[in-house]
C-alpha cells in the first residue's frame, strides 16, 4: 500500500523549526473517554512530519507554499527529511518528532507529509500519555491509520483521516478542512454527483454509532496488538489502493474472523483505487463486499470519497455519526474540535 505524490494546489502554513524530545515506551490503557483537541485558527502554526515514507526538500518546500497561503505558520520536524532505506530515518527519531509536536506549546496542529510504510514500528515509542496531556490535532491517512487508531485508541484523543502535506489540497478538500478542524461544524458528508454515480448500496438503512477507520492493509497489520480502538457499536470506514480483490476479500475475511465485523453498528467502504481482478478468475469486488457485510445486516455501502483520491472528506476518528447507506451521507453528530 503505497501513497502516490500529489502536487498542491496551493491553500494551507509551515515554517521550519524544530524541537525533540526523547521517544518513550509506553502502554496505556486503552481510553474510554474521547478528548477533542482545540480548533486550528488563522495564524496558528502547523507542524509537519514525516513518521513513515521518505519525502524531499521539493516536497517540504511546496507544503510550506501551500500552509502559508491558507494563513498558517509552519514548523518542520527535526527529522523531516532524514533516510533510511524506504523510511524517513530511524524508528526512534521518527517517533521523537511526534512527541517533540505534541510536547511543543506553539504548535496546534501536526500533519504527516505522506504515508508509505513505517508507521507500526513507531507505535511502541509513542509517549501516549505525554500525547493525552497535550492534545491537538492530528492529520494524515494511508499508513498514518496506524499512528491516528493507535493515539485514539490509547489516549481518547479524536484523530483525524484526511489530506497528508503531499495530497492535493483542492476546494473540496479544503472545504472539509476549514469547516471541521478550523470552524468546529456538524458536517454532513455526501459526495460530488460523478462519485455518486459510481456509489453502490451493499444493504440499506441507517446507523449511528463512533467513527472509527482507515487504511484497510495497515487495519489488518494492527490486528492482535493493543493499538486498535473498541469496536463495539462503531462505524468502519476503509479504503486501500492497488490490492488485487483476493487480497481485499483476505483482509475482511481477517476482520471477520478477528470477531470485528460483527461488532460493527454500520460499514463504508470509501475507494479501492486500482483495485483489479487480476490475471485469473476472480470474484468482483462488489461480490466481495456483499458476501461479507450483508449478511451482518448493517447499513453499508461502496463508494464514499475516501481514500487515495484528489477529493477526500476530513474524517473524525472517535465520534459519533450516523450514516445513511440509501444516499451515501455521513452526518457528524458532534463538533470534532473544542
Amino acid at each position: 500500500m503505497n501513497i502516490n505524490r500529489r502536487k498542491f494546489i496551493t491553500t494551507l502554513g509551515i515554517a521550519a523549526i524544530s524541537t525533540q524530545i526523547p521517544s518513550f515506551t509506553v502502554q496505556a490503557q486503552t481510553a474510554n473517554t474521547i478528548i477533542k483537541p482545540p480548533r486550528l485558527r488563522l495564524g496558528d502554526t502547523v507542524g509537519l512530519i514525516s513518521p513513515a515514507g521518505i519525502i524531499d526538500s521539493e516536497d517540504v518546500e511546496q507544503a510550506k507554499q501551500t500552509f502559508t497561503a491558507l494563513g498558517l505558520k509552519v514548523k518542520l520536524g527535526s527529522h523531516i527529511l532524514d533516510n533510511y532505506g524506504y523510511l524517513a530515518g530511524i524508528d526512534r527519531d521518527r517517533a521523537g518528532d511526534v512527541n517533540a509536536m505534541f510536547g511543543d506549546k506553539s504548535v496546534k496542529a501536526i500533519i504527516a507529509m505522506r504515508g508509505g510504510w513505517g508507521g507500526n514500528r513507531i507505535l511502541p515509542l509513542l509517549n501516549y500519555n505525554y500525547i493525552r496531556a497535550n492534545p491537538k490535532i492530528i492529520m494524515g491517512y494511508s499508513d498514518i491509520t496506524s499512528l491516528l487508531l493507535a493515539i485514539t485508541a490509547q489516549t481518547g484523543l479524536v484523530t483525524f483521516h484526511g489530506a497528508v502535506a503531499t495530497s492535493t489540497w483542492n476546494n473540496f478538500t479544503l472545504n472539509y478542512v476549514k469547516s471541521i478542524i478550523f470552524n468546529g461544524e456538524l458536517v454532513t458528508m455526501n459526495n460530488t454527483l460523478a462519485t455518486q454515480l459510481r456509489r453502490q448500496i451493499i444493504t440499506p438503512g441507517k446507523a449511528k454509532g463512533k467513527f472509527i477507520g482507515g487504511n484497510l492493509s495497515v487495519i489488518n497489520s494492527m490486528l492482535g496488538s493493543s493499538y486498535l480502538p473498541n469496536w463495539k457499536n462503531s462505524i468502519l470506514f476503509i479504503e486501500d489502493i492497488g490490492e488485487d480483490v483476493y487480497r481485499v476479500d483476505r483482509m475482511i475475511t481477517q476482520l471477520k474472523n478477528a470477531g470485528i465485523l460483527n461488532q460493527l453498528s454500520g460499514f463504508v467502504f470509501g475507494q479501492c483505487t486500482r483495485c483489479s481482478t487480476g490475471n485469473e478468475p476472480s470474484l468482483t469486488l462488489m461480490q466481495v463486499l456483499q458476501e461479507h457485510i450483508r449478511p451482518l445486516n448493517i447499513p453499508a455501502w461502496y463508494g464514499s470519497m475516501i481514500g487515495h483520491i484528489k477529493d477526500k472528506f476530513t474524517l473524525p476518528i472517535g465520534i459519533q455519526v450516523e450514516i445513511d447507506a440509501n444516499t451515501g451521507i455521513i452526518k457528524m453528530l458532534e463538533a470534532a474540535v473544542s
